[in-house]
């Protein structure tokens, strides 16, 4: 059987037998989604590399303490989480280390802006959407650990809850706790701050955040 049809557990039985080589299928089948993940907790596209990197040779150095009776994305993801909180702890220690790179920029040196697929006809459906998905990020990349973690990993990589709940070290309930705060939380800084912006712009306070409306959102920012 080829190493890209073994299954995880299999591979990780034959990393820790000395088989080396099947590091790189590990890592070819790992990597987008260990990226999507810490890219979206850290927002900065050097510093998720340079976490991913670290996470694979945590996985290598530690591979005998994998359990094979668990799923290995519980594992990886649990070993990328604790990377992003101790990134996020060492960068409130050193509040003047700028959080955007020269990735995050375009060729004219404007930070890049969120975009979404163009199916939205009017302009102003767009940009509106647009700044909801801004607001979005700012609201995620301001929720406790545990909380922006859970999000994360329930609405980005599809994982259960019972596999969230391993990451996380908490019950199932747990997180469904945890995803309820998250999402209260982000539904009240995007209200308050849209409504700050229009009443700024001399416009007409808005509305408040619809339900659903969160739920939207994260699947435009997770095509984007």
């Amino acid at each position: 059987m080829l190493d890209d049809q073994k299954s995880d557990a299999d591979l990780m039985r034959e990393l820790v037998a000395g088989r080396q080589s099947v590091l790189r299928t590990l890592i070819t089948r790992w990597e987008r989604p260990l990226f999507s993940f810490v890219y979206r907790y850290i927002q900065n596209e050097h510093t998720a590399r340079e976490i991913i990197q670290e996470t694979f040779v945590r996985l290598y150095t530690k591979k005998e303490r994998y359990n094979p009776e668990y799923p290995l994305s519980s594992w990886i993801f649990t070993i990328a989480s604790n990377l992003c909180k101790n990134h996020a702890r060492w960068l409130r220690r050193h509040p003047e280390v700028p959080l955007e790179t020269e990735g995050d920029r375009d060729e004219e040196g404007n930070a890049k802006r969120d975009t979404i697929p163009s199916n939205l006809p009017d302009p102003s459906q767009l940009a509106d959407r647009n700044e909801e998905i801004r607001e979005l990020r700012k609201a995620i990349a301001g929720l406790p650990h545990d909380l922006k973690t859970a999000m994360l990993l329930h609405h980005f990589e599809g994982l259960s809850y019972k596999e969230i709940s391993e990451v996380a070290g908490c019950s199932v309930r747990g997180v469904e706790t945890r995803l309820y705060r998250a999402r209260k939380l982000i539904r009240k800084r995007i209200e308050k701050t849209l409504s700050e912006d229009r009443l700024i712009q001399k416009k007409k306070p808005s509305p408040p955040v619809r339900r659903g409306l969160i739920s939207e959102v994260l699947e435009d920012w997770a095509k984007a």
